[in-house]
């Protein structure tokens, strides 16, 4: 790789660590010649479905898109960046374990609204008035009403606790 301050042709990596829950690769890198130190982040480049909008046109899937709708959603919130980006990954691991083509805009909605309830209510309740086109007042009160009526994040996973986890992590717990 080459190096950002002194542009010479190498680098050498002089330590790697997982990040991101293991789906990149921080690297840590010198430039022999400068002498100076930067990071770079690996991650592997997966093709996504199309997005298949309300019209019927597909498009491409656009991951900036995405972030600026989770962004907009949280705007003046006290929402960490990585939750955010934690949240923006989740919904990109549905669509790429979706094993579709074309996936419908409206579930990309769906899953965005579930990682928003997740984070902040505030901002699920914007999200919500957007992606269902609330048209008065009432519609506010009933998404607010389901929404407390919901069992809170840390209840929901507590409860996926209880459920057998998949084959593969009960073999390797015997090993």
């Amino acid at each position: 790789m080459q190096c950002p301050f002194c542009k010479a042709p190498d680098t050498r990596v002089i330590d790697s660590r997982l990040y991101e829950e293991g789906t990149q690769v921080r690297r840590r890198r010198e430039c022999p010649h400068c002498g100076n130190r930067f990071s770079t982040f690996e991650k592997a480049q997966l093709s996504m479905p199309f997005v298949l909008k309300s019209s019927g046109k597909p498009q491409p899937f656009d991951e900036d898109k995405l972030r600026r709708g989770f962004e907009s959603a949280v705007y003046k919130r006290p929402v960490p960046q990585e939750a955010l980006d934690h949240a923006v990954e989740n919904v990109m691991r549905k669509l790429r374990a979706s094993g579709e083509r074309e996936v419908p805009s409206r579930r990309i909605g769906a899953w965005v609204m579930e990682e928003l309830r997740d984070l902040d209510h505030v901002a699920y309740v914007r999200f919500a008035s957007i992606y269902r086109s609330f048209q008065d007042v009432n519609a506010f009160r009933e998404e607010i009403d389901r929404l407390e009526k919901l069992p809170s994040a840390e209840l929901r996973r507590n409860q996926l606790l209880l459920i057998d986890p998949p084959e593969e992590k009960k073999n390797s717990k015997k090993s």
